[in-house]
């Protein structure tokens, strides 16, 4: 995405009617908007529309981002939008949480450090130390938070102290980066639409330890991953990527552990990032992702 200065982000969704198009269109040149580019699709099963449109505004000599916002509240009042504008120079503060296994959080890392990964990492997050080093080596903050105890009691202290470091680092996004540990009703309500989660795509084939060894046993060709967000119902929220790779009857448990591993990452962090970048508007218990 082009970074340009005093840019931003129109995403809406609405039901779909004649005339969207010019409407927001109108509304943008009317405040002083040059639009960069838009994309847009109209959901015939469910009658509604969805829109995303990057926008730059006149420096010095146009509307202010406050100003739109005002100017832009009746037509959205009219036709009944669900919309934001982001500011596309923010750089979102995003928190990793993770468990044992780290390829997910090395990735997203890595990206981080090397920008293709725009963002700010102000904490990582674990219910084990394994990682505290691999953070220290980045400058980032880790924080252990063992669940020493499997009572509700137990799970809702610990989450207690990772909304405390939510709110504390003002948290746009939070990756369950192999995060081994299913959130609560409360704390995925209190992260509706802002924690993403990876997980294999043999759900619900493969529950349970060693799914690749699982997956092995049954002769799959197909291993993947998929990233979504984390609802209540256990890794059945509205997927953002999928990922694949075919495999064959040569390979052993660790290979497909390896690749699928490896696609977990490229799922999930292309799911981050269309995230990031305000591409993916929820449509029911799907999206609809501008890539």
């Amino acid at each position: 995405m082009p970074h340009l200065e005093n840019s931003y982000i129109l995403k809406l969704s609405c039901p779909d009617q004649p005339g969207i198009v010019h409407a927001v269109s109108a509304a943008l040149l009317e405040s002083g908007a040059n639009i960069v580019d838009s994309a847009q699709f109209g959901d015939r099963r469910t009658e509604r529309f969805f829109m995303r449109t990057h926008f730059q505004l006149q420096a010095g000599g146009g509307a202010s981002c406050d100003d739109l916002h005002k100017q832009f509240e009746p037509l959205a009042q009219r036709l009944d939008m669900q919309w934001q504008i982001a500011d596309a120079s923010h750089k979102p503060r995003v928190l990793l949480m993770v468990s044992k296994i780290g390829h997910c959080l090395n990735d997203l890392l890595f990206r981080y450090r090397t920008g293709q990964l725009n963002i700010e990492i102000p904490a990582i997050v674990s219910n084990h130390k394994d990682f505290y080093q691999l953070a220290a080596s980045y400058n980032i903050p880790f924080h252990h938070f063992p669940l020493v105890q499997s009572t509700p009691a137990a799970k809702a202290a610990q989450e207690a102290k990772i909304w405390e470091v939510v709110q504390e680092h003002a948290v746009d996004l939070v990756v369950l980066a192999r995060y081994m540990q299913v959130l609560s009703a409360d704390l995925c309500e209190k992260l509706a639409g802002r924690a993403i989660n990876i997980h294999h795509s043999f759900l619900p084939s493969f529950k349970g330890a060693k799914p690749y060894y699982q997956a092995y046993d049954r002769g799959v060709k197909l291993i993947g991953a998929t990233a979504h967000y984390v609802t209540t119902d256990l890794d059945e929220g509205p997927i953002i990527e999928q990922a694949v790779e075919r495999v064959d009857h040569a390979m052993d448990p660790e290979e497909l552990t390896m690749i699928g591993r490896d696609v977990e990452c490229v799922a999930l962090s292309r799911a981050v990032k269309w995230h990031l970048e305000h591409r993916v508007i929820l449509n029911g218990h799907r999206t609809v992702v501008f890539r």
